[in-house]
């Protein structure tokens, strides 16, 4: 199968797979105990006024109708209405959201590809010795640990007692980044540091990537633990292989050898764990953004599933499915255009 049949197959295999999990979720909510109609009026409700809202919301239809309602709304592009607070459009709201968590993500990954994959090349490098021994059981240990409790940690060290990175939010109270205006077009991102840079504004870009460290290095260093000991044994291959060696033999500095050539080549499998684990970071960044106080899609999500608000928490799940089988997708284009041996 050629590279374009590939794609073409995965692009048309995404489309059961976002049903399935669609479907699963809908009837899941709907099982599982709590009435979002109850839940806003709370006790001593006036049963007229919540046979009012129930009628509104559909939620009186049996399940198989709101089901098929739910899906003929969503291929129209339609992810429903919020069914708690002020009844807002759901998709604009996860819009909104999005670009905190796309951040969030984005520097978790930095973090763990520059700690993890030097620690790991390093470790290769220094095979048997101290250091490596000592870089294996970070791996370990670090991968293991809590990413709320490394969070909390990192806040009662940097933001309570340093005093020196805040400890919660994503800038300071009323400083939100313009982004660029040329002539009639407005680019604004969401995502602060972006913006920042984009209106030239440097104190802002700084300021916003201060609130971004603690969450970041929460997120990324748990995450390093998997590139360090994937970079080390991709390294440990490599470095035996008979290229590296030709290099040795042509009197190249060990460094040259280890960075230049075996790391480059060892870097392939690790780009495909690259992506995993940032579409992982996209849909598992609940904990930290509560944690920190950042409104994000997992923070929007628990603050949903509170209320029982079934359309939103279905048009988050299909969202962030859908947005993980595309940065799976471009992970596999990637490494096959950086591999030329790879056949699908």
């Amino acid at each position: 199968m050629g590279l374009r049949a590939y794609i073409v197959t995965r692009v048309l295999l995404t489309i059961p797979m976002v049903f399935l999990l669609l479907t699963i979720v809908f009837f899941v909510m709907r099982i599982l105990p709590g009435n979002p109609v109850l839940l806003k009026f709370e006790k001593n409700a006036d049963p007229a006024l919540v046979a009012q809202y129930t009628h509104m919301l559909g939620l009186d239809k049996p399940i198989w109708q709101q089901y098929i309602d739910y899906v003929w709304n969503l291929l129209h592009g339609n992810l429903g209405l919020s069914m708690a607070g002020t009844f807002e459009p759901v998709g604009p709201e996860i819009m909104s959201r999005f670009p905190a968590t796309l951040e969030l993500a984005i520097y978790s990954t930095i973090v763990a590809i520059i700690v993890g994959v030097l620690l790991g090349s390093f470790a290769a490098r220094r095979r048997g010795s101290i250091a490596d021994g000592a870089i294996k059981v970070y791996g370990i240990f670090i991968y293991s640990f809590p990413v709320f409790f490394l969070g909390m940690i990192l806040q009662i060290i940097f933001g309570v007692w340093l005093g020196v990175l805040p400890v919660g939010g994503r800038t300071d109270i009323g400083m939100i980044p313009a982004g660029l205006t040329i002539g009639n077009i407005h680019i604004q991102t969401g995502l602060y540091t972006i913006d920042s840079l984009l209106s030239g504004n440097l104190p802002e870009f700084f300021t916003a990537l201060k609130y971004l460290l603690l969450p970041s290095l929460s997120l990324g260093l748990v995450i390093s633990g998997v590139f360090v000991r994937m970079t080390r044994t991709n390294m440990m291959e490599t470095i035996r292989s008979d290229f590296v060696t030709a290099a040795r033999a042509r009197g190249l500095k060990e460094s040259t050898v280890v960075y230049s050539y075996a790391l480059r080549n060892a870097l392939l499998p690790i780009i495909t764990i690259m992506g995993l684990q940032f579409a992982l970071l996209l849909s598992g960044a609940i904990l930290t953004e509560t944690e920190f106080n950042i409104l994000g899609l997992g923070s929007y999500l628990v603050d949903r599933i509170n209320f029982r608000d079934y359309t939103a928490i279905q048009g988050t799940v299909v969202f962030l499915a859908i947005l993980i089988s595309f940065v799976s997708l471009i992970v596999d284009i990637l490494y096959a255009y950086l591999d030329p041996r790879v056949r699908y």
